[in-house]
């Protein structure tokens, strides 16, 4: 989105930093700040009237507390115009649930909502795999880069002073170093020019059918199977035997009324054959 396409800040403001991230944080310094007496008068009229020209004042008001915010994540690699668009849907959410009635400001009500969005985009982009799935996990991630002071390892008792200030085990906080000190690697990345071969652990697995032993043994497992089920086959009365070839052998399946008036049954007495004959079979074959 161009700056042309605009007619106010404001409405700049709302497009999101789509386009020029300096042209975006320009338009949301130009807001005024809204005052307390404001402020409520707004929140009144969306809480109580559903006022959504209220609620988009509101938020607009706070566009520039967003992006205060958001810079404060730009160590993790992620861009900036994302990390605001992110807090800026935690920022509605919050407008969405204040109540003006607690007497609190809006920004210290939205921060949790900002933070908690950013938060979930940070975890679901910052690597191919999540660091964190659980709270705790989430909230030692998070803590544990800031109260890192240099990009060694830890000593041991920088762990278990940052394991004691998060009251969490020292072990947790080492395993969540070692997940914050990885890197995503490709699975079967391509070898820099046609000369070299390739070193991708794609290429040095074992194939499913590669192992002979396992090849020879499903072959015998197989072959011993089809001859026990000739064999219990062989054994099932004439009738029995030739229901059990229609209904499941052959390629065009014969019905129960089918069967029925072949041989002059009904076809219920025809499904019980058909029961009792599998139920030999299996027998048969398990032995």
């Amino acid at each position: 989105m161009t700056t042309a396409l605009v007619s106010h800040p404001r409405d700049f403001a709302l497009a999101g930093p789509i386009g020029s991230l300096d042209a975006y944080v320009q338009a949301v310094n130009s807001i005024p700040v809204l005052g307390p007496a404001e402020e409520q008068a707004l929140a009144r009229r969306f809480h109580d009237q559903q006022d959504l020209d209220a609620a988009r004042d509101l938020v607009l008001a706070h566009l520039r507390f967003v992006v205060h915010i958001a810079r404060g994540y730009s160590g993790y690699g992620l861009p900036l115009g994302d990390l605001v668009q992110e807090g800026n849907v935690g920022l509605m959410k919050a407008v969405k649930r204040f109540d003006p009635r607690v007497g609190v400001r809006l920004v210290s009500f939205a921060v949790h909502w900002i933070r908690a969005e950013i938060h979930e985009f940070v975890l679901r982009n910052w690597r191919m795999v999540r660091v964190a799935t659980t709270k705790a996990q989430r909230k030692l991630f998070f803590n544990l880069r800031r109260a890192k002071t240099n990009l060694g390892w830890l000593t041991r008792d920088e762990t278990e002073a940052i394991a004691r200030d998060l009251g969490v085990p020292a072990r947790e906080v080492t395993e969540m170093e070692q997940r914050l000190a990885g890197h995503d690697v490709v699975f079967d990345p391509l070898p820099d020019n046609e000369d070299e071969s390739p070193v991708a652990p794609a290429y040095y697995l074992p194939a499913p059918d590669g192992d002979p032993a396992a090849a020879l043994e499903a072959d015998d497992w197989q072959e011993q199977s089809s001859e026990r089920l000739r064999a219990a086959l062989d054994r099932l009365d004439e009738r029995s035997r030739e229901i059990i070839q229609a209904r499941w052998v052959i390629e065009k399946k014969a019905t129960l009324q089918d069967l029925a008036e072949r041989f002059g049954i009904s076809a219920e007495r025809v499904r019980q054959i058909e029961k009792q004959a599998l139920s030999q079979l299996r027998g048969a074959l398990t032995r």
